[in-house]
């Protein structure tokens, strides 16, 4: 079947307007059952059950009249009770009648039945009455005259044509359910002749489309079977490329690495030699005077006790001012703070002098270095981190140190090496300490051990190991990466570590390690020849 383009319609769109004609032929359907449905239900919900009423009201009548004749023939009150224990139960099934069908109980010959049973009722209490009195003969009389049976049969005439037409009521309802029960399978009939059509087209128009699907996506395949062989040829291509990129990029990286390191220990070595300069022409000139200070200090001391030792102490204003500055306190304190200003000048020159050797300016080239002393003067330039700030605890620091040779190396490198591992152990040890404050859990003990020993005699091991947090494994394999660092901008570059193991492994041809596992601490262990081999 070929449609023009303008009454071409997809599938979805077929199968939509054949679902909303199936929807709208079967509402007529739907509601000729809903009304057979409604029928049926209010004929078991009403008409058997009326017309089982009626059924055991006549049944009740009879009972009551059988119990009244046998109380008048025999006199014996059993029958009475009989008849009283059946009078409730024709009560409630004549007000269950009523309830079900009112109607039938308010035409003139509901009254007249109503009227006859009224009058039963009571020729029947004055038997029983006269029975109780032993007027036996009289109550049979009573119970068989015209009257009684007149009352009776017009009762009973009433309740038979109530039930004949309760019958009628019956046999209409289910005669009209029977036509809407037709009607429905008529309407089925006709709605499935109708749709049968219609589904076989939709059947007809999808098998058409299914084929032009299946010839487009032919074409399709085949038109990307070529893109893709492009593709993959142009892909060669670049992959080369990005290959001689990569390789350009990666030797970018390892200079700007080189650079960065070569400025910052440049920089840092000429800060460090500059305020060591600075702080050591004062510092010696106060060392110098200080000799001096203490002799003149002695000389002075010396005369204020010869004057005590003449008459002056007749003098009240003199001992008054003697009392007022304590000049016995004075004589024995002054040594004191000379002395201890004599300790605190020697304490900065030994900070200067380990300054100058942490900055080894004077040592570019490659010469024997102790190790110990590298590491002793980075500690000394951390020392204000190692105390802690506000509610940080001191970090311990615990020297293992071994019996080392001196190693053939550039100090200034290795230092930084130090510099570097030894502030990332700090942070690390810090921002733990933190997290524990804040989810209040038990106080942490941070502490950074360094060990050092020599293997085989031709290497020398230095390991510092930190009780911290611990590194996952997915960023423990990129540690060593340029650029890479997991703490927030601003606080990190990413160059540390790449620095650290271009220092250990080019430079020194030797083996940086990390060892470290979440909640286990953070070990780097350092290997590098004791001599260099040329």
């Amino acid at each position: 079947m070929h449609l023009p383009n303008k009454l071409r319609f997809v599938p979805s769109q077929i199968v939509t307007v054949t679902l909303l004609l199936t929807l709208l032929l079967f509402i007529p359907q739907i509601w000729l059952n809903w009304q057979a449905y409604h029928n049926f239900n209010s004929i078991i919900k009403y008409e058997f059950k009326l017309q089982r009423l009626s059924d055991e009201i006549t049944y009740l009548d009879e009972v009551l009249t059988m119990s009244a004749r046998m109380n008048a023939a025999t006199g014996k009150l059993i029958w009475e009770e009989r008849y009283r224990q059946f009078e409730p139960k024709l009560d409630l099934a004549i007000k269950e009648s009523i309830k079900l069908a009112p109607q039938v109980y308010e035409n003139e010959d509901a009254k007249k039945v109503d009227a006859a049973n009224q009058r039963l009722v009571a020729i029947e209490s004055q038997s029983f009455e006269l029975v109780k009195n032993n007027q036996k003969q009289i109550a049979q009389l009573l119970i068989s005259n015209g009257e009684y049976e007149n009352q009776k049969q017009i009762y009973a005439d009433g309740v038979a044509k109530r039930k004949r037409n309760i019958s009628l009521q019956l046999q209409q309802k289910i005669d009209d359910y029977y036509k809407i029960i037709f009607w429905a399978i008529l309407e089925s009939i006709i709605i499935l002749v109708m749709l049968i059509p219609a589904w076989l087209s939709v059947l007809h128009l999808l098998q058409q489309y299914l084929k032009a699907k299946k010839f487009a996506q032919a074409a399709l395949e085949e038109t990307n079977y070529r893109l893709e062989m492009q593709v993959a040829e142009r892909t060669a291509k670049l992959k080369h490329k990005n290959t001689q990129l990569q390789q350009t990029l990666q030797e970018l990286q390892d200079a700007q690495v080189q650079l960065i390191q070569t400025e910052k220990m440049s920089s840092l070595g000429q800060l460090v030699a500059g305020v060591a300069h600075e702080i050591n022409n004062p510092v010696n000139f106060i060392y110098g005077n200080l000799m001096h200070l203490r002799e003149y200090s002695q000389d002075l001391l010396s005369l204020i006790k010869l004057y005590q030792q003449q008459n002056f102490n007749y003098n009240p204003e003199l001992n008054s001012f003697i009392d007022e500055i304590d000049l016995e306190f004075i004589i024995d304190d002054m040594p004191k703070v000379l002395s201890s200003m004599a300790v605190g000048t020697d304490r900065i020159r030994e900070i200067v002098l380990t300054l100058r050797n942490f900055s080894r300016l004077d040592e570019a080239e490659m010469k024997p270095v102790d190790i110990h002393e590298g590491i002793d003067s980075t500690l000394l330039i951390l020392q204000y981190r190692l105390k802690g700030k506000h509610k940080q605890q001191e970090i311990a620091i615990i020297k293992d140190y071994g019996d080392l040779p001196l190693v053939e190396c550039y100090a200034g490198g290795l230092n930084q090496v130090f510099m570097n591992i030894l502030s990332n152990a700090i942070d690390a040890l810090y921002e733990w300490e933190e997290e524990c404050l804040k989810g209040e859990a038990k106080k942490h003990l941070s502490s950074i051990i360094i060990h050092t020993q020599v293997k085989n005699e031709e290497c020398v091991i230095i390991s510092i190991k930190d009780n911290g947090p611990g590194i996952p494994e997915e960023v423990k394999t990129k540690l060593f990466d340029p650029f890479f660092t997991t703490k927030p901008v601003g606080k990190g570059t990413g160059l540390g570590l790449s620095i650290s193991y271009q220092i250990i492994v080019d430079k020194h041809k030797g083996k940086i390690e990390c060892i470290s596992a979440p909640g286990k601490g953070t070990e780097f262990l350092i290997e590098i020849p004791i001599k260099q081999t040329r």
